[in-house]
């Protein structure tokens, strides 16, 4: 891979093969195409394999606590409007410790990218089921096979009004950052259920597997049908990848809360009004 502004010096530790490679390359180039630079950018990170992403690329950045980098995700645009704010993690870490989170970040429709990582297992410690895992995957703890249903993000996002909801595969690069170049220049939330391979300990959802039970939608899909859109997410024979919903009408969380309503100066450059916080603390008496 040739040389990119958010390059860092600093050593790997993912699996030879390890879908990330592609995922962190794909977030370089596609940051660099469209003329974003670090100081520009904040990326927020979960816990997991997707979490190590700020050790790995220039930026700004915040690794949160497992399952509530959301809300640090949003905390940090509503702070300033003017960063292009990136919040990735797992499937692990967003939909099984995260999942109130995800739930409500959906609901307050901030206006930031939510790129979940999703190998379909718990990479980090050691090979366990995730929420996304199938019926009948067998792990060491899952001795007998998963028995619950997989939890399905992109339709839980679209019957909650999400404003982007997409799904990509990390094996199709090009595809993939045309999406992310979308997402990120949507006004709102977005998300984007990565398939991304582990390669240690899922030898069932491989890049071949991938590849063969995936498809793209064509323009015959209507992404701002939400009825039509929630139909395709539930489609598990084989899992359409592109755009499947938009709701460009709704309000961001920042424009909803009215910060920005009467002072277009980001909040972090904002000065205490002491009087007006220590009248705030006296109603707390």
């Amino acid at each position: 891979m040739s040389s990119n502004i958010f390059d860092r010096d600093a050593e790997i530790s993912w699996c030879p093969g390890c879908g990330n490679y592609l995922a962190l390359r794909i977030m370089k180039e596609t940051l660099s195409e469209l003329g974003i630079k670090p100081y520009e950018f904040a990326l927020i990170s979960g816990i997991g394999q997707a979490g190590k992403f700020p050790h790995f690329m220039k930026s700004q950045s915040f690794n949160g606590l497992h399952g509530r980098y959301l809300s640090n995700a949003l905390g940090a645009k509503a702070a300033n409007p003017e960063l292009t704010v990136i919040a990735v993690s797992g499937d692990g870490c967003t939909f099984s410790e995260g999942g109130n989170h995800f739930l409500h970040t959906i609901r307050y429709n901030p206006d930031i990218v939510n790129i979940v990582h999703n190998n379909q297992v718990y990479g980090l410690t050691k090979g366990q089921a995730s929420a996304t895992s199938q019926i009948g995957f067998v792990t060491k703890v899952q001795v007998k096979g998963v028995y619950n249903q997989p939890f399905n993000a992109p339709a839980i996002a679209i019957s909650l009004d999400a404003s982007f909801v997409a799904r990509a595969f990390v094996g199709d690069i090009e595809q993939t950052k045309e999406i992310l170049k979308k997402a990120i220049k949507h006004k709102g939330y977005a998300l984007i259920d990565l398939f991304c391979p582990c390669v240690s300990f899922n030898r069932v959802n491989t890049y071949e597997w991938y590849k063969q039970n995936t498809y793209y939608l064509d323009d015959s899909h209507d992404p701002y049908d939400q009825n039509k859109a929630i139909e395709k997410a539930l489609e598990t024979r084989k899992f359409p990848l592109g755009i499947l919903y938009l709701n460009p009408n709704k309000k961001t969380y920042e424009e909803n809360v009215g910060i920005y309503d009467n002072d277009s100066t980001p909040l972090y450059k904002r000065e205490l009004d002491k009087i007006k916080f220590n009248e705030l603390l006296e109603t707390f008496r």
